[in-house]
């Protein structure tokens, strides 16, 4: 079975999330809902119980580093010689991960989403197709605000403050330039419905190579 990965990248809260759900499932009904599958980069952030919540708080959420990304890479790996993987949940609330997992099983199709998925070059070489959401910063600011105080129980004077110290800095120092590799850059949001098409119409040809 052929396998095509679709990866959507940008900084956060850029419609990342809404692009690639939408997506998901379009297809899904198109190709059918064993055909495609998705993971989160999120969900491999490092684990970090073996620390006190105090120095979890103080990881830079923001880095390349932060990520486990050797780990996705290998998962990556094993779906595309047919195997199933145990994706990793990830608690925001905690900073670090869950004891449970979560199955992913290989498919025609896989999405995945997150922001620092342009940023390592073993890892995107795994890539078929590259997306970069180029949402303006100060969308992005809003649309956090209202996603990590409702969602991930966030005060608002943690958030300014995160955005300021780490979020902004380590945008332009990875994540920005990272878009000269994408194959594609999405401008407002997740849902510009051509480049929503465009995409589909490219993972269906790739399919039929």
């Amino acid at each position: 079975m052929k396998t095509t990965i679709l990866a959507i990248t940008g900084a956060s809260a850029s419609g990342k999330t809404l692009l690639t759900a939408t997506i998901f499932e379009e297809l899904a009904q198109e190709l059918g809902s064993d055909q495609i599958s998705f993971i989160s980069e999120d969900a491999y952030y490092r684990n970090q119980d073996h620390l006190e919540m105090a120095v979890r708080e103080k990881t830079n959420y923001d880095h390349p580093e932060a990520f486990e990304h050797d780990l996705l890479i290998e998962h990556l790996r094993d779906l595309k010689l047919g195997k199933a993987v145990e994706m990793p949940q990830y608690c925001y609330k905690t900073h670090t991960r869950l004891k449970e997992t979560t199955p992913v099983q290989p498919a025609q199709v896989i999405l995945i989403e997150g922001i620092m998925l342009l940023t390592h070059p073993e890892l995107y070489s795994e890539f078929d197709i590259k997306v970069f959401m180029d949402t303006p910063p100060e969308i992005c600011l809003v649309r956090r605000l209202e996603r990590d105080i409702k969602q991930r129980g966030r005060s608002f004077d943690s958030v300014i403050k995160q955005y300021l110290t780490t979020v902004r800095p380590m945008y332009q120092a990875f994540i920005a330039p990272s878009k000269q590799v994408a194959d594609l850059i999405v401008t407002n949001g997740g849902k510009n419905r051509i480049a929503i098409d465009v995409l589909k119409a490219q993972i269906k040809q790739l399919l039929l190579n």
